[in-house]
């Protein structure tokens, strides 16, 4: 790569500034509060959350469900828009792969943390039955960590050894970890094709490893034969939500940092246009399965089933039903549609919109189903019939998504978001195709 060192200035890792220090500083406090509320937990016992025979899942399983889909896009997408060779993912393709790492990690602790006694995590390998969808998730997760990992790491490889270089006067230090990191990388030839093939596979693997792990999720539900996850339609419903999860972290995401690290030039307009569409179209297909999940069983809903519904659309659950409807599909749909709506500050207003109602649509997905059991349990407390999570029950969730947080900030920190070598020969090719046009 010929030197350029506007390029590299643009694109290096940078130190934080000040509110950098400040928000890393605001998760760390948030992860050591959601740690000291989970050791109390394993000493009292799950007795402190508002857990009980009803509502046996509660925040924990919703924040996984919302994990696993955040990640769905960052790989399985990613995969294949390299696969297809569209240029104009450079930019904001990297962002997307530490996105879907962090996010899938946080899955896999967040069920550890699910578990009363976690001591026992070894008893889902050592007793695992084939029948249980349980033991496939127990499979393919870290599967899927594997593979999010090398997405992420493979195409970084000629930048740690761009890093390695640029760093070598200023922090030595900091160099030889590139120069480690890069496994000796000088661009050859055959370095270059082994590279390719090896980011060939592992996208090719991972799309179905994604489709995979979204469905076996669907699975958990719709395999316990209950009142609102007993559908057919679960499992392409859980992909459809993956995306427009996905894709809304993806936004507000790539905004915040293309502003803190003035990346204007790099990240347009023209990006946000295209994630746009994107959006409206994940949007889209996920409200035709949720027309299909709730409108048509309105219409022909046995006597419980109905109940379960009228708790959502008027009852006790409406108000969160309703905005993660309309604020979370409807709404996004019809500002996305115009070309104004695509802009960066409204993409992120509704990208934040969106993070946060796929959130409670996960908190939905789980908990009125399971205050609506099968077969219900005679002589329970009142109390038993509703849930909302206790103090550490929020203090924990909290933590993990702060801890996911964390990992997006320490890597940004410390990888060049935007691809350097990448970048460096698309404007090579650009200038060259420029000066053939002139000629």
């Amino acid at each position: 790569m010929k030197s350029n060192d506007k390029l590299l200035k643009d694109l290096a890792p940078k130190k934080f500034g000040k509110l950098g220090v400040i928000w890393t500083s605001l998760l760390i406090v948030i992860i050591i509060a959601g740690v000291i509320a989970y050791i109390d937990q394993l000493i009292k016992g799950q007795i402190v959350t508002n857990m009980r025979d009803y509502a046996l899942w509660g925040i924990y399983i919703s924040n996984f469900v919302f994990f696993v889909a955040t990640s769905f896009v960052g790989s399985v997408t990613v995969a294949i828009l390299r696969l297809t060779k569209n240029t104009w993912r450079t930019p904001v393709v990297r962002i997307a792969e530490i996105i879907a790492l962090a996010a899938i990690v946080m899955a896999g602790i967040t069920i550890m943390i699910d578990m009363a006694r976690p001591d026992r995590l070894l008893n889902l390998f050592i007793h695992a039955r084939i029948q249980s969808p349980i033991t496939w998730d127990v499979i393919i997760i870290p599967t899927y960590i594997t593979l999010s990992f090398l997405l992420l790491y493979f195409p970084l490889l000629p930048d740690l050894a761009i890093l390695k270089e640029y760093y070598k006067k200023d922090k030595p230090t900091l160099s030889k970890w590139y120069g480690k990191l890069s496994l000796n990388w000088k661009g050859s030839k055959v370095q270059k094709s082994i590279q390719t093939k090896s980011i060939q596979i592992i996208a090719l693997m991972i799309i179905p490893v994604g489709l995979i792990l979204q469905t076996i999720d669907a699975w958990l539900f719709s395999t316990t034969y209950r009142i609102g996850w007993d559908s057919t339609n679960l499992g392409p419903y859980f992909i459809a939500g993956a995306f427009v999860a996905g894709i809304g972290a993806l936004v507000t995401i790539v905004y915040i940092i293309r502003r803190a690290y003035k990346l204007e030039d790099y990240i347009t307009e023209f990006h946000f246009d295209k994630l746009g569409k994107l959006l409206v179209l994940a949007c889209l297909t996920y409200l035709y399965f949720n027309i299909n999940e709730y409108l048509i069983p309105a219409f022909t809903a046995t006597e419980d089933e109905a109940t379960h519904l009228n708790t959502l659309f008027t009852g006790h659950y409406a108000p969160l039903f309703w905005f993660v409807t309309i604020g979370g599909l409807i709404i996004p749909i019809i500002v996305l549609l115009f070309k104004k709506g695509r802009k960066p500050l409204p993409m992120f207003i509704i990208g934040l919109i969106v993070v946060v109602a796929s959130w409670w649509k996960r908190y939905l997905i789980v908990t009125p189903t399971l205050l609506h059991p099968f077969l219900p349990i005679q002589g329970v407390p009142e109390s038993w019939h509703h849930y909302f999570p206790s103090v550490h029950e929020w203090l924990i969730t909290s933590a993990t998504l702060a801890m996911a947080l964390l990992i997006i900030t320490i890597l940004v920190r410390y990888l060049p978001i935007i691809p350097i070598q990448r970048t460096a020969d698309e404007q090579e090719e650009l200038l060259k195709t420029t000066k053939n046009a002139e000629q």
